[in-house]
């Protein structure tokens, strides 16, 4: 399978794919079966692409199975599985629902470390702070930095003053 025949019609369905992605990936496998109909050895165009001979084959006979251009997208991959168990995610809950100055602690809010080091000490296990980032996600958490706010000065009476014109001549009101 050195060469793809292509319809002048497929053709410029694959070329308008090229122009209009802004996937580099679909970018790159459209660009190589474009190559391989034009005539080019799939290890030339391997070469060019920096990648394996095989990945092109892969992408060709992909795209030749019913020449549609949409098939050399990514299809979804759902990734790693959470290392968190539903006993975990329970755990994190309870936690998230009480204080941390209730267990001990002088912070005042929940941070990532301490999260971490409790569900550790709760399961017997070490999660990573993006693991307990990614569940406090799913549970829809948002974090937000603190902020200090000092009460009123006495002396002005709770109330703000304008500042004062440099040089009220200028002053056309």
């Amino acid at each position: 399978m050195d060469t793809l025949a292509l319809t002048d019609r497929q053709r410029r369905h694959l070329e308008r794919q090229l122009r209009s992605t802004h996937d580099v990936r679909v970018y790159r496998r459209t660009l190589a079966v474009l190559d391989i109909a034009r005539g080019e050895p799939v290890a030339a165009v391997a070469r060019r692409l920096k990648i394996t001979p095989r990945a092109v084959y892969h992408w060709v006979a992909t795209y030749g199975r019913d020449h549609d251009p949409a098939s050399l997208a990514d299809r979804h991959r759902p990734g790693r599985p959470s290392l968190l168990t539903q006993s975990n995610r329970d755990l994190l809950r309870k936690l998230l629902g009480r204080s941390p100055q209730k267990l001990g602690h002088f912070a005042t809010q929940w941070t990532v470390p301490l999260l971490r080091k409790y569900l550790a000490h709760g399961t017997g296990r070490p999660f990573s702070d993006d693991t307990i980032r990614r569940e406090l996600q799913r549970l829809g958490y948002t974090w937000k930095r603190s902020r200090y706010t000092l009460d009123p000065d006495p002396a002005f009476g709770g109330k703000k003053k304008s500042h004062p014109r440099a040089n009220p001549a200028f002053d056309r009101s």
